[in-house]
């Protein structure tokens, strides 16, 4: 799952308006974004297999320093403390929803992957593995993705003109992801890697364009 794993960050701002949605936007992302660190410096392994399952070409056969159950846990934790540090206000809260925002890749990815998320070391893998079947998992990914932005929609003010805005980003996110899933296949492990890491900047930049989108105003914590 890739443009899914925004819904979370879009719904997580509608439960915390005071963490940029920008800050979400990685935290959604953090696991893959500390995977692709690890794949470039050759630590976790993968292999570009074209056909592995309708959804994805990659085979990810070692992963469990980011996709294992403890150490998504500990990323998760490590990331919400850093966004607590920097609140001025409600820290725990803003902890666990950072955190909540981070471990729903983990949760995301558990039902879309093949059993390739170890729950001990490298070991114990599981996934329901929805990615063997496009026609169910890429529906998934958008109705996760539009939830979320509806959410947004719903909590976060819009200045004139700002659901326009919104919308818009959330349509060619999802065009992003029928490009990703009917396109060629990476090169390699360093290029997906490397390509990975790019979109996960790019979007969050595009992230802290649309929260200039909303309305100043203050509205009563949920």
């Amino acid at each position: 799952m890739f443009i899914g794993h925004y819904g979370p960050a879009f719904g997580a701002k509608a439960a915390l308006r005071t963490i940029p949605l920008w800050v979400l936007f990685i935290a959604v992302q953090w696991l893959d974004v500390c995977w692709s660190i690890l794949v470039l410096l050759g630590v976790e392994k993968v292999r570009i297999t074209p056909g592995f399952t309708q959804g994805s070409p990659l085979d990810l056969y070692f992963m469990p320093y980011t996709h294992g159950l403890i150490g998504a846990l500990i990323l998760s934790a490590v990331y919400g403390a850093i966004v607590a540090l920097f609140m001025q206000e409600r820290k725990a809260y803003a902890f666990l929803i950072a955190a909540a925002a981070v471990f729903s890749h983990w949760i995301l990815d558990f039902v879309v992957h093949v059993q390739d998320l170890p729950l001990w070391d490298n070991s114990m893998k599981v996934g329901l593995g929805l990615w063997r079947w496009v026609w169910i998992s890429l529906p998934l990914e958008l109705l996760t993705l539009f939830a979320g932005a509806w959410l947004y929609v719903k909590f976060v003010p819009a200045r004139r003109g700002g659901n326009i805005w919104l919308w818009g980003f959330v349509v060619a996110m999802a065009a992003v992801e029928f490009y990703g899933k009917f396109g060629p296949p990476p090169t390699s492990p360093s290029a997906e890697a490397e390509t990975a890491l790019t979109a996960y900047l790019v979007l969050a930049a595009l992230a802290a364009f649309v929260d200039l989108t909303r309305a100043k105003r203050e509205i009563a914590h949920p």
